[in-house]
């Protein structure tokens, strides 16, 4: 495993989603693309599974079994749903109205993120010789 490799698209990924932030409060894309959202949540997820993978893969490289897909799942799903808890207490702070719909999709593409971050781990970041998928 190319540990320096992951670091470099980490770190190129959290630059990337950074700066489509400042653009976003700049230009206010998520009040005109109602899409937007997604992606973002799908980039975070994405972000956050990378992170995971970078953070357990320290001692030895994560193998490319089920139950390591799964793990990464579950710690990308708990961070999504605290986020999501963070944004419920804010809507309650500033009275503005919870949509459950938005919440439940922010999830979904958070996981969906979760998802490509391991298979791009298993594709572009472990080894030929230690990929099985």
């Amino acid at each position: 495993m190319d540990k320096k490799k992951l670091l470099k698209h980490l770190v190129f990924l959290m630059f990337f989603i950074f700066i489509v932030y400042l653009l976003n409060l700049k230009f206010f894309w998520d009040s005109l693309l109602w899409y937007f959202d997604m992606g973002v949540h799908f980039l975070s997820g994405l972000w956050v599974g990378m992170f995971f993978l970078y953070v357990l893969s320290t001692k030895n490289p994560i193998s490319l079994s089920l139950k390591s897909f799964l793990k990464i799942t579950l710690l990308v799903l708990i961070i999504g749903i605290l986020w999501e808890l963070f944004q419920y207490i804010m809507n309650i702070i500033s009275t503005t109205p919870f949509d459950p719909v938005d919440s439940t999709s922010d999830v979904i593409f958070d996981l969906l993120g979760s998802a490509l971050s391991f298979f791009y781990y298993a594709k572009i970041i472990m080894p030929i010789k230690e990929n099985t998928i």
